[in-house]
């Protein structure tokens, strides 16, 4: 198969994806009940429902607007921030469904407890629909990532060229190394908590989120602290060097690991901050804070590796800026 061929069954496979999530979506907003069980959380708050299923169909239907940008001639012209900033949104909101999904899914084969999910033993949503949707994320974010990785090759691969022990000295190396010590450290806040949580914990958790859990919860908090713990890794190569890894190893997982936690950190700050009245749904501080520094550290990290790329790209030769 050629590249050409490859880039457009990919891009096929991308928007096909997209369409059952936008489709269930879309009939939500017109008031269908499919795959919504009675007594689902989902009727409670209806206005509020219907602003996140309209803000979602906008985010999948980004997702058809990438595939066709990577793919299209026109896309090699598009800035490099405009193309940057939701691509890795969407591969930090879609890495966590790709890993922890078919983990929570492996754990229920093996004879793991699934009946606690949804909120104080009502169910959210029929299983038929997660299958669905998390099924079309999973193929979102792997035709998707294959297409962003030939994209980058071709337009920025010369910036990743060589191993971390080739890179030469800078002078605002002791700038990046603070910065990635000091993410590094926050990492441990919300690193601690979800490793709490994944353990059994029920510190810092809401009563209804702690009657709630089952062995899917406990599955994606320990996927939380392993994209910390990603993050934290990545940042902490490209700032000290020390290693003979290649240049492209640490940039991925700091690429991926701050989006996992700024995207999913901002997710769960803005549901709290939509919460139902009843005290037993209110997310605690603790939780609160976790999610804000899980956010802030993606973002820190995410903005030192942007930082190491630029000042990469001005100091190679014949590299555009």
């Amino acid at each position: 198969m050629t590249s050409l061929s490859a880039r457009t069954a990919l891009r096929t496979v991308a928007i096909t994806a997209c369409l059952p999530y936008i489709t269930l979506k879309t009939a939500w907003l017109a008031g269908s009940h499919v795959g919504i069980p009675d007594g689902s959380v989902l009727l409670d708050h209806r206005a509020l429902m219907a602003v996140a299923n309209g803000g979602s169909v906008l985010m999948d239907g980004a997702v058809v607007v990438l595939a066709l940008l990577l793919t299209r001639p026109w896309g090699l012209r598009v800035p490099a921030w405009l193309l940057a900033l939701p691509m890795w949104t969407a591969t930090g909101l879609l890495l966590l469904i790709m890993t922890g999904y078919p983990l929570q899914l492996l754990v229920l084969a093996l004879g793991g407890d699934g009946g606690g999910a949804g909120t104080a033993g009502r169910p959210v949503l029929h299983e038929w629909v997660s299958a669905v949707v998390y099924g079309g994320f999973i193929l979102q974010g792997l035709s998707l990532g294959a297409l962003f990785a030939l994209y980058a090759r071709d337009r920025w691969g010369h910036l990743w060229r060589g191993t971390l022990g080739e890179l030469p000295e800078s002078p605002t190396a002791p700038a990046l190394r603070a910065g990635a010590v000091a993410a590094s450290l926050l990492a441990v806040v919300p690193g601690a908590m979800h490793l709490l949580w994944a353990a059994g914990s029920t510190a810092g958790l809401s009563a209804d989120r702690a009657a709630g859990r089952d062995s899917g919860f406990h599955v994606l908090e320990a996927v939380y602290v392993l994209w910390t713990a990603v993050a934290a890794a990545g940042v902490l190569l490209l700032a000290f060097r020390r290693s003979a890894l290649p240049l492209r190893v640490p940039l991925a997982a700091a690429w991926g690991g701050s989006g996992v936690m700024a995207c999913w950190g901002g997710w769960l700050s803005a549901a709290s901050l939509t919460s139902a009245d009843d005290a037993a749904q209110q997310p605690t501080t603790a939780m609160v804070l976790t999610y804000a520094v899980q956010m802030l550290v993606g973002t820190l990290v995410v903005t030192l590796g942007a930082y190491f790329l630029t000042e990469r790209a001005a100091g190679t030769r014949g590299a555009p800026a």
